[in-house]
């Protein structure tokens, strides 16, 4: 089969087309014909640096932590009618990024009647971990929401999820293409205006609730407009790190924080939190966006583009 594989650390010139042997499904595993992989930013990470201590990944490897595709084959004890359907799979850390994929059954969701396999895969992390963080953040109607960094897959959803619950939204991102892409989803601030803050403050107010997918010093910057008694996601690093909030300020808000710790999930609760929002979307309350798709065998493009964030949404391979 055809795969893709990190020859060595360092830039997006260390994936390599590869032909591997086709993998089997073992016992309790399905045999997945890929269609599209996701390609997520924590991957490029790891290709350039290893992501030590977190991952544990030596060259040469193949990346990829989610794909959707069609069952081809079962592995012993797994009901042999998950055959020809269409589905969306965790592969357990990696190994997406090929046409063939061996993953445990019981991270398997079945794709909604009336919902595409690339936007099922599109909602496979993005999708998850959005929900995992608004149920833990108990956002609910009426909150006023900050999506920090809107425009990644993850940030998309979020905008849309806040909608959902009735919550009031406003969100920032930077780029004039991308700004008016997102638009329709909700008011959307220039995070590189200088009044950024300001705007937010004239169009929202104080906010109840900041889901932070950037970090660094832009995630920082979003305490300034958090409530008292607010909730604080601080979970993304494409800035290179996380926002390193002030303990002083933030126990003088009685402000709530979590990270991405609180988005790791066990299986159980992915695969219930991965049919709900498959559910959304195939109900049409849910929309990703897939912004950009390369063949399989140019992944080493997509890592590059994701990493000058010359992407909006989600990016994906084209397997078959």
């Amino acid at each position: 089969m055809r795969a893709v594989q990190v020859k060595e650390f360092g830039g997006p010139g260390g994936l390599q087309p590869v032909e591997l042997p086709d993998p089997v499904a073992g016992p309790g595993e399905v045999l997945i014909e890929t269609a599209v992989a996701s390609v997520l930013w924590v991957e490029t990470m790891i290709r350039r640096t290893g992501g030590r201590p977190y991952f544990t990944l030596d060259p040469p490897y193949v990346p990829g932590n989610g794909v959707g595709g069609t069952v081809r084959a079962v592995g012993d004890g797994v009901d042999p009618g998950w055959i020809g359907r269409e589905v969306v799979a965790h592969t357990g850390g990696g190994g997406g990024y090929a046409q063939l994929v061996a993953a445990a059954a019981e991270g398997v969701s079945a794709v909604p009647p009336g919902l595409k396999v690339p936007d099922a895969a599109a909602l496979l992390h993005d999708g998850v971990t959005a929900t995992a963080i608004f149920d833990r953040l108990r956002v609910t109607a009426g909150d006023r929401v900050l999506v920090v960094g809107a425009s990644g897959g993850l940030g998309i959803v979020a905008m849309q999820l806040a909608r959902c619950r009735g919550a009031q939204m406003v969100a920032t991102a930077r780029d004039e293409s991308k700004l008016d892409r997102l638009r329709p989803l909700g008011t959307v601030v220039d995070s590189e205006d200088a009044s950024w803050q300001d705007r937010i403050r004239s169009a929202i107010g104080e906010v109840d609730v900041v889901i932070d997918n950037v970090g660094g010093a832009l995630g920082e910057a979003a305490l300034d407009l958090l409530a008292q008694g607010g909730r604080f996601s601080a979970h993304g690093t494409p800035s290179g790190r996380f926002a390193n909030l002030d303990p002083e300020r933030v126990r003088g808000l009685g402000a709530e924080v979590i990270g991405i710790g609180d988005a790791q999930l066990n299986t159980n609760t992915r695969r219930r939190l991965t049919d709900r929002i498959l559910a959304e979307a195939a109900a049409g309350r849910i929309r990703p966006l897939i912004g950009h798709t390369w063949p399989l065998e140019h992944a080493a493009d997509a890592h590059a583009a994701i990493e000058s964030r010359a992407v909006i949404g989600t990016t994906q391979l084209l397997a078959s």
